[in-house]
């Protein structure tokens, strides 16, 4: 674990609240992350938890998740560990080819997977992370990084195809295109939909969320498609909805269900 320095910046009433917000300085990234924990303040914190991330969007921080969701009633009602990371705007939760300071998923792996387990008495066979939009990428993207790590994952309204979306949301800038001899192979190897054979090995499916009215929805449809012709067990749930909070707060029900079933 490199350079990290944990400042505990928010700690309100451990049986009342249970809510942490941790800083981490890390090598692996420009600048600290924040992080949002919530623990359950109806439960018995000696015992191991299990853990869900959850990852936000495109643009969004560490506090997207609860702006729309309360998450410590999410905490109290499946007794877990709610760890809420910073995305830092536009990272994808990638390793950047173009930017050694913009390694998210070495971060997670090397510096907040550690300080959770650390400091928090976990589940290590009942961890799993969702997210939304870019969050929906960077939950299945880790999982097919750290297959063994995670119990489960999800996706919400994931962009689960980068090939199509080059020129919008810092895609370009993360992957730095304009360098690359081969741009759109490169878009490929950080695409979850073209490395879905990866999840063969996991003995647990994942579960995918989109809305019918969301212009993702065909990227998720054919993501589906590429799982069932590789034989991975996915759920996937489909109701009218958008590509905005609204869908994501009745959506996320969903994936703890699924992962707490």
């Amino acid at each position: 674990m490199k350079n990290i320095i944990i400042a505990l910046l928010l700690l309100l009433s451990i049986s009342s609240n249970a809510q942490q917000q941790l800083v981490i300085n890390s090598s692996y990234l420009v600048s600290p992350d924040t992080v949002w924990v919530f623990t359950p303040n109806n439960g018995d914190l000696q015992n191991a938890l299990p853990v869900v991330y959850l990852l936000h969007g495109w643009a969004g921080n560490y506090h997207y998740w609860d702006d729309i969701i309360d998450c410590q009633s999410y905490a109290n009602k499946y007794n877990a560990i709610i760890v809420c990371p910073d995305g830092l705007y536009d990272s994808w939760y990638i390793n950047s080819p173009a930017n050694n300071e913009n390694d998210w998923s070495t971060f997670f792996s090397w510096d907040l997977a550690p300080v959770i387990a650390e400091n928090y008495n976990i589940q290590q066979d009942s961890i799993f992370v969702t997210g939304l939009s870019m969050g929906g990428h960077g939950a299945l993207y880790l999982f097919e990084t750290f297959t063994e790590y995670f119990r489960s994952a999800g996706s919400l309204s994931g962009l689960l195809d980068l090939t199509d979306w080059s020129e919008h949301y810092g895609i370009s800038r993360i992957l730095g295109l304009s360098d690359s001899e081969n741009p759109k192979e490169l878009l490929k190897d950080y695409s979850v939909i073209w490395n879905i054979e990866k999840l063969k090995t996991s003995e647990n499916g994942i579960i995918v969320s989109c809305g019918t009215e969301d212009p993702l929805y065909n990227i998720n449809i054919a993501t589906i498609d590429v799982c069932k012709e590789n034989d991975i067990d996915v759920k996937f749930i489909s109701s009218k909805g958008s590509h905005n909070s609204s869908y994501w707060r009745s959506a996320i029900d969903g994936h703890f269900e699924f992962f707490f079933k």
